[in-house]
């Protein structure tokens, strides 16, 4: 909708809070901070006219009072039109027939209640903070043989061979698939956030790379239909939804979902946390000297600033006013965690990096009722690998040039790549191969992936 269209009565609250930006442009990551202080300002709920229009919430109160409204919001994807024919989270929406040939939605993060709180009450034994406890060995092992790939080098892209690779292999792991089979998802994932909505070829190439990667989820998911090798994916093949079997194109998108969310956003952070601490290397020093006591802090720190799913959509479902903006039933709207993120109402100095800053009330992980059922996961892999590489590359240097961020952030501020140089050090054990070959025998032995109310023990690598 234009604002040459906005002429009916109902229409000039669009006007007035008229904010135009294109979140899928390379100008949003760019004019990120600028965009934000202004729409914070003026109009913390601003109507944006781009992607067919629609409302977009920057300031963190006003966030707040609107994502906790699940009564009036609806993340609901419904290609078919049996329920309300609603276009799930992204904006722009997905073309529906793109979704009916996929052959499921974006997993419970695109339904509703009922359904969507069953999905979540089968997979917390899975996610929950003493169920992601037990995997601490065997995540700070792989990223330990991670580091020993480059270590003898000097050099290393961050991104490519460090953060792509132990985010993978340890989702692989909750999902109760085999950890050396996470390569055909790499690519395909990061690329299907990476690709702006608006670029057709794009798109198109996106299509044609997918290909491999639901191959290897299919075959991946009927593998575990002949084991029931325990996992995330097992546990939704036996779940009951609405007291019924569950579905399996809802299991299909749930593992879609634990694979975008366990592969790229944790990636995401953690290059961007180490490009700044190479820009700021007192503060690097202070991290690393006063690890014990700072490392909780920073890491809420680099969450808020780098806020790696910038947002999400919905649908409004009724007719409703808050915070004196007035909503009508089919119109969308964006919930940006990242500018609420920003908002100096809440966060003091917001555009600086404070490894110590407390009372950090950030929304990285969004709120209400779809909160991200992974933060726990994404915090201990974040702090595995950040913990490696400044225990072992302390003098690391980013290259600046080599910084290639993502075509478009409006989905996952992210990084393709992130060069460094180092002084060499030495292996400290097996070679990456080994390491998961050692590793998934711990977990099929001591069957780590069970869901904690079965297996409450930490992974044992002596034993």
């Amino acid at each position: 909708m234009t604002t040459d269209e906005l002429e009916a009565p109902e229409d000039i609250q669009k006007k007035a809070l008229l904010f135009s930006m294109n979140r899928h442009d390379a100008g949003y990551r760019i004019d990120f901070e600028a965009n934000a202080a202004a729409m914070q300002s003026r109009c913390p709920i601003a109507w944006n006219d781009t992607h067919g229009g629609y409302w977009f919430v920057a300031g963190h109160q006003e966030l707040f009072d609107v994502a906790r409204r699940a009564d009036v919001l609806s993340n609901e994807s419904d290609p078919y039109g049996v329920l309300h024919g609603y276009d799930g989270i992204s904006i722009p929406a997905p073309d529906k027939e793109a979704v009916k040939a996929r052959g499921s939605v974006g997993g419970f993060l695109e339904m509703d209640p009922p359904r969507q709180r069953h999905w979540r009450q089968a997979l917390n034994a899975y996610l929950s903070p003493a169920a992601v406890a037990r995997w601490k060995p065997i995540l700070d092992e792989i990223a330990r043989a991670t580091v020993d790939e480059f270590i003898e080098k000097g050099e290393v892209d961050f991104v490519d061979e460090l953060a792509n690779i132990v985010p993978a292999i340890m989702t692989m792991g909750l999902l109760g698939w085999p950890l050396d089979q996470y390569e055909p998802f790499v690519e395909p994932t990061h690329a299907g956030v990476y690709t702006s909505p608006d670029d057709v070829a794009g798109q198109a190439r996106l299509r044609e790379t997918g290909t491999q990667m639901v191959m290897a989820q299919y075959r991946l998911m009927e593998q575990v239909k002949q084991t029931r090798a325990p996992g995330l994916v097992e546990g939704m093949l036996r779940a009951e939804i609405d007291g019924a079997p569950a579905e399996e194109s809802e299991v299909r998108g749930n593992i879609g979902l634990l694979i975008g969310g366990g592969f790229d956003t944790t990636t995401s952070l953690t290059a961007h946390a180490l490009e700044w601490l190479s820009d700021h290397p007192d503060q690097r020093q202070r991290l690393i000297d006063e690890w014990d006591t700072l490392i909780d802090s920073a890491t809420e720190e680099f969450l808020r600033f780098y806020t790696p799913a910038s947002g999400d959509g919905r649908t409004i479902a009724q007719d409703v006013e808050i915070d004196g903006v007035r909503f009508e039933e089919g119109e969308r709207l964006w919930l940006s965690w990242a500018m609420a993120n920003r908002d100096p109402k809440v966060f003091e100095n917001p555009n600086e990096i404070i490894l110590d800053r407390t009372g950090n009330r950030h929304a990285s992980f969004g709120l209400g009722i779809h909160r991200c059922i992974g933060s726990n996961v994404a915090r201990s892999m974040f702090k595995a690998m950040l913990k490696e590489v400044l225990d072992r590359l302390p003098d690391f240097t980013v290259d600046p040039a080599s910084a290639v961020y993502y075509d478009t952030t409006g989905v996952i501020n992210g990084m393709k790549h992130l060069k460094a140089t180092f002084t060499p050090g030495e292996r400290r054990g097996p070679n990456l191969a080994e390491t998961m070959a050692a590793m998934q025998k711990v977990i099929d032995e001591q069957r780590i992936a069970e869901p904690v109310t079965r297996k409450k023990e930490a992974a044992d690598l002596v034993g």
